[in-house]
């Protein structure tokens, strides 16, 4: 085993102690992943990619409320970003992209908008979160590109 390794093992643990720590953090972070973006795919509006600006959080909050607020939003979702990233590499097991796209959603960051709508534009993104939606009963997604609306996962052109 690497000595880099060797530093971060707790004492006492073998090897194999080891490697079976892994593997349960490995299926505890891809199964939380699954259920995160599952859970978020479902509780978003049809309409949340409509419009150039996503509808405002907390509007109706005191400021001293709002800003903690839209600060730790933002910090969760830099972690979401970090984690999907990570879990886009070949090997790591997750929803990489999903998570991304989640993350970035709670992100506030100029031209965020695009970038959404870029990452709901890769191949079987916008198609799994549809599957999720129709699975709990939910519209599809809603694109407002010029002439362009989601409907059962694909992107198709309005009549």
């Amino acid at each position: 085993m690497p000595e880099w390794i060797e530093r971060f093992k707790p004492e006492g643990w073998s090897d194999t102690e080891l490697g079976l720590f892994g593997i349960g953090l490995t299926v505890v972070t891809a199964v939380g992943s699954i259920v995160v973006c599952a859970l978020v795919a479902v509780r978003i509006p049809a309409t949340y990619f409509l419009g150039d600006h996503p509808p405002p959080m907390w509007a109706d909050r005191h400021p001293l409320v709002r800003w903690p607020l839209i600060v730790l939003k933002n910090l969760f979702g830099v972690f979401l970003v970090l984690i999907g990233i990570i879990m886009s590499f070949p090997g790591v097991p997750g929803q990489g992209i999903l998570t991304v796209l989640m993350g970035a959603m709670l992100l506030d960051f100029p031209g965020k908008r695009k970038a959404e709508r870029w990452l709901l534009r890769r191949r079987g993104v916008l198609t799994g979160l549809n599957k999720v939606r129709k699975r709990y009963g939910r519209e599809p997604l809603q694109l407002d590109d010029p002439g362009a609306l989601a409907t059962g996962g694909e992107i198709t052109k309005n009549p």
